[in-house]
């Protein structure tokens, strides 16, 4: 399977569209490629009909799908809140398109928009509007159906407010909802998830819980249990913890220990007071073990290596974080140059998420500050 990218950075999309069509072209010999997925930033919002119909009319795929970003990825460069457009080919794809209305009543499941298929794993590689489309409601649903469906992607990013973002699919651009592809066989995609956290104190196991409540963990209240490890961490560690606080939920309780790749990262939301117990981003069972974690630069930038460590890949997609980038490490092009080091030659391209998707443990779930990556083509698992 043969895969390119291309990239340009004039702010008229008319020219932004043109010249990457006939370089991701010229990559494929005159040959329309099975796949385009392309990434636009805001400069090129109000155009996007354009851009699609331009890759669509030059490059002939059969499925073309985009999304804005704020920010995007070609290569090893994170081009961040500038005009760009990147667009990532391949050249076989045994994939069917999806398209996810808004459905945020309860009459209307998005799981019923999904495209029924054999008992093979697939992959579902989804972009979706953050303010009209319940993505991880998708993927709880998922997941209880028993499909062996996993999902990688991301949510627009290039606006704040409902209507502003644009999802393009095949010919059709929308404001709201969500597009994406179903890869028939996920025998040729590997996916990395790197959450950027690395645990402090020891695990505990949830001993009385209610919906995302921890009331008490290992049979003590679990805000005394926080300020028992706070007071035997280092000054810099203390400070992270107030920068924020974070709990991993270990997804495979069959394992003896616990390391980072085992816990689904949620954040400390605040303290309940009565019980001296803590809110956190998720539903915790009782019985549950977890673990606080803490997120800084370092620790992001050394999870990303250590995750992409060994991969080989032939293309990747990479969703990244808004929140990661310069804003984070304070360099440019972090993820993007890490990944891409990882698979080098291998084109990546990708973009800066409003919340990013992936499988941790044996299901997907909706992320934050992650670094999610698609990584496909033979030898793309490790």
């Amino acid at each position: 399977m043969s895969f390119a990218v291309a990239c340009s950075e004039t702010d008229s999309t008319a020219a932004a569209a043109a010249a990457v069509a006939d370089d991701l072209g010229g990559s494929f010999g005159g040959e329309s490629p099975a796949l385009v997925v392309f990434f636009a930033t805001a400069a090129h919002l109000g155009a996007m009909d354009t851009l699609a119909a331009v890759l669509a009319e030059r490059l002939a795929p059969a499925i073309l799908l985009g999304a804005s970003a704020v920010s995007v990825i070609a290569g090893s460069r994170e081009l961040e809140e500038v005009p760009a457009v990147v667009a990532w080919g391949a050249g076989a794809a045994e994939a069917a398109p999806v398209r996810f209305g808004p459905a945020l009543g309860s009459d209307h499941s998005p799981i019923e928009d999904l495209p029924a298929g054999d008992d093979r794993p697939r992959t579902l590689l989804l972009l979706s509007d953050p303010f009209s489309f319940p993505a991880d409601r998708l993927l709880q649903e998922i997941d209880a159906t028993g499909a062996e469906v996993r999902a990688v992607g991301g949510l627009a990013s290039a606006a704040s407010s409902p209507g502003g973002n644009r999802l393009v699919l095949d010919g059709e651009t929308f404001d709201d909802g969500a597009v994406g592809l179903l890869l028939a066989s996920a025998a040729e995609v590997a996916t990395v998830v790197s959450q950027g956290c690395r645990p402090i104190g020891r695990p505990y196991v949830v001993t009385r819980g209610e919906r995302n409540l921890i009331h008490e963990l290992g049979g003590r209240p679990a805000l005394e249990r926080l300020q028992e490890i706070v007071g035997g961490l280092s000054d810099a560690e203390r400070a992270l913890v107030q920068r924020g606080l974070h709990i991993g939920i270990v997804v495979n309780e069959h394992k003896l220990d616990f390391d980072r790749g085992d816990f689904l990262v949620r954040g400390v939301l605040g303290i309940e007071r009565e019980s001296r117990g803590l809110a956190v981003g998720d539903l915790v069972e009782t019985g549950t073990s977890v673990q606080f974690h803490v997120r800084d630069a370092a620790t992001a930038g050394e999870d990303l290596h250590r995750s992409m460590s060994g991969r080989r890949a032939e293309g990747a997609l990479l969703f990244t974080c808004n929140g990661r980038g310069h804003r984070l490490f304070g360099v440019a092009d972090h993820d993007a140059s890490v990944v891409s080091g990882a698979i080098a030659p291998a084109p990546v391209a990708g973009m800066f998420c409003a919340g990013e998707i992936g499988p941790v443990g044996r299901r997907s779930y909706l992320h934050g500050f992650t670094a999610s990556v698609a990584l496909f083509g033979q030898g793309a698992r490790q």
